[in-house]
């Protein structure tokens, strides 16, 4: 299962996660949270809902949310950078977006966008998506999630690669 092949891969590699939560509202942590020896694995998890509490707890700038939207790669990547920032975590995942029934803004409903942060020999590196997910809001915020956990060993190597965004 995902989640217990990313706790198995951030033991494996001595990563320490945070997450930065809006559409998923913490399932990220919680599918975590479900593994038996995870909670050595993982630092923090903020859920962030409102522009406000992203710019107070994140530091995401007014100015992104403003040019960008809150459903944006761009926030999801600041998201991320103020989750490591605040953190000693060396990896975190962020995610924001649409898991509901109802375009927003000229947005389609079920629209999420992830950021991976890593940390490593002092340097940050930041890998960001968009996808759509279909189905009632469980079910995205669900997939959405199981979505972060599976995609970050493969940003992880990227990362040791050399790669960014």
């Amino acid at each position: 299962m995902i989640t217990e092949e990313t706790v198995d891969y951030l033991h494996k590699n001595g990563l320490l996660l945070a997450t930065a939560e809006s559409c998923t509202a913490g399932r990220i942590v919680a599918l975590l949270a479900e593994v038996p020896g995870s909670g050595s694995l993982v630092e923090c998890g903020y859920v962030v809902y409102s522009p406000e509490a992203k710019q107070r707890l994140l530091g995401v700038k007014p100015e992104t949310i403003e040019q960008f939207n809150l459903t944006s790669v761009e926030v999801a990547r600041e998201m991320v950078l103020g989750a490591l920032h605040d953190s000693p975590a060396t990896v975190a995942v962020a995610t924001t977006g649409l898991c509901g029934n109802e375009d927003v803004d000229g947005i389609p409903a079920g629209t999420v966008c992830f950021a991976w942060g890593f940390v490593a020999n002092g340097r940050r590196s930041v890998f960001t998506q968009q996808l759509r997910f279909f189905g009632d809001r469980e079910t995205m915020q669900h997939y959405a999630a199981l979505h972060a956990l599976k995609m970050l060993p493969h940003f992880h190597q990227r990362m040791l690669a050399g790669e960014t965004s």
